[in-house]
């Protein structure tokens, strides 16, 4: 489901740039590390370029942290070859470059620029896995058995060299016309396995079409897209390699995890007394995964048991131990101990869990700059999340707002996906809840005495760019 509209020609998005304080350049002596760097990158001394991986991203993407093969074992089973960007190998701990980094914490996306993490020189180029040149990675090597289950893990510097750039909505349309390149001709069915294996641990995927906002010739659009299959299917193969990263940092007592505590039951019996008015069949022996899984939220019903779902999956944190094991070692939303190593271009924690994994598969002493770092990661990371989410939402509701500012007073079709109860005397709050419009595709606050699921017909009374805000009420 793809839904789009034209935004007016020019959207100013400095004003947030401005308040969430994001960088507007590298400082000279950063740059000229990462310059440096890529003026001279690193080759690994074990050569596989004889693999012929590809990577799988979004159009147009440049800063490409995985590449990936996938093949059949002679005795049965699969191996999923997944080399992640050396980006350790390019930046000196202590230096000019690893101190901004921690300042940026992750890369920042916005409509018109992104905030990168790293220097393009580095991030888009040299430690790029882009096609057809020599890289420096670090390899995974997973082999599965023939019901998707993990019989072996191997990991290592080495020298990969990718064949191709795919993008998602080519891939799919190859792989619905059945001429999927060989290194992914594999991902449908493993993917379906792993997903199967999550479904049976009890792993819970929420299936929300992600709002963005797009150029558009010298304009800007908003865009809902739900994940083709291809997407979700890759999503697998990382999550595969950070359960299989959390598993060697359990074993060897040292590790930085992505924890989330498991739903609670008294939050899943709400959600399944939910279920029944929204016209949710939920037969007993379904797991909120599996019952997502048949949900489509393109539908207005379905729409509101999925965003209600989505209380069930608070809380998520980087957990960082040494020595003593953490007391919540999974996440919820897994199933599994599970960890961020698959994306260093991006985000900060990535280069320090996967040297803390690359020491212990080898049987050696995890690096001081590496171990030192670790205690530090939960605070710095959770403080970078706060800001790229900020400036995700705060994107979206300014695009709303300019999209909608010279249409107050008009009518829309819209689904009701979330109510909110009045104060019952300790406040002031009037009823309503949270609507999504049809088109355009916005959402926002709306006033009145809503129906969680139904389709009503919506007023705006609001459209503020300059405070990036949108309301409705019950027409």
């Amino acid at each position: 489901m793809v839904i789009r509209r034209v935004l007016a020609p020019r959207i100013d998005f400095g004003a947030l740039r401005r308040e969430l304080g994001l960088p507007d350049d590298y400082p000279q002596e950063a740059r000229r590390e990462a310059d440096e760097a890529a003026a001279a990158p690193p080759r690994p001394a074990v050569d596989r370029t004889d693999i012929p991986l590809v990577t799988l991203d979004p159009p147009g993407s440049r800063d490409l942290d995985q590449a990936m093969h996938l093949s059949r074992r002679a005795g049965g089973g699969f191996r999923v070859r997944y080399a992640i960007a050396d980006v350790a190998a390019h930046v000196r701990p202590g230096g000019a470059l690893e101190e901004e980094t921690w300042r940026r914490g992750q890369t920042v996306y916005l409509p018109d620029g992104n905030v990168p993490l790293h220097p393009h020189s580095l991030g888009e180029g040299a430690a790029s896995l882009l096609p057809d040149v020599d890289r420096a990675a670090v390899l995974w090597t997973v082999d599965l058995d023939a019901d998707g289950a993990t019989t072996a893990v191997r990991l290592e510097r080495a020298l990969v060299r990718s064949r191709a750039q795919l993008d998602y909505p080519t891939v799919q349309v190859d792989a619905d016309a059945g001429r999927l390149p060989e290194p992914i001709a594999l991902l449908p069915e493993i993917g379906a396995l792993l997903t199967t294996r999550g479904l049976r641990r009890g792993a819970i995927n929420l299936p929300i079409p992600e709002q963005d906002v797009e150029a558009d010739g010298d304009g800007w659009r908003l865009v809902l897209r739900a994940p083709v299959p291809m997407e979700e299917h890759n999503a697998q193969i990382s999550l595969l390699t950070g359960m299989a990263a959390a598993d060697l940092m359990l074993a060897g007592g040292i590790g930085l995890l992505r924890t989330m505590p498991a739903p609670k039951p008294e939050a899943v019996q709400r959600l399944r007394t939910a279920a029944a008015p929204l016209g949710v069949h939920w037969p007993d022996e379904v797991s909120v995964g599996e019952l997502l899984l048949g949900l489509d939220p393109g539908q207005p019903r379905d729409a509101a048991f999925v965003d209600q779902a989505a209380e069930l999956m608070r809380s998520a944190a980087y957990t960082a131990f040494d020595g003593e094991l953490p007391e919540l070692s999974t996440h919820g939303g897994v199933a599994a101990a599970y960890a961020h190593v698959t994306a260093p271009l991006r985000r900060l924690a990535d280069r320090y869990a996967t040297e803390v994994c690359l020491a212990l598969h080898d049987g050696r002493a995890v690096p001081d700059w590496a171990r030192m770092a670790l205690p530090r990661l939960p605070a710095a990371m959770a403080a970078t999340d706060r800001v790229a989410s900020a400036a995700s939402r705060g994107a979206i509701d300014l695009a709303e707002a300019v999209l909608l500012q010279h249409r107050v007073g008009q009518t829309f079709d819209a689904a009701v996906l979330d109510v909110t109860a009045p104060s019952n005397g300790r406040g002031n709050r009037p009823p309503g809840g949270t609507v999504a419009l049809d088109d355009p595709p916005v959402r926002a606050r709306c006033l009145g005495e809503l129906t969680l699921g139904t389709r009503v017909r919506v007023r705006l009374v609001t459209a503020d760019p300059a405070t990036r805000s949108v309301a409705f009420e019950l027409a």
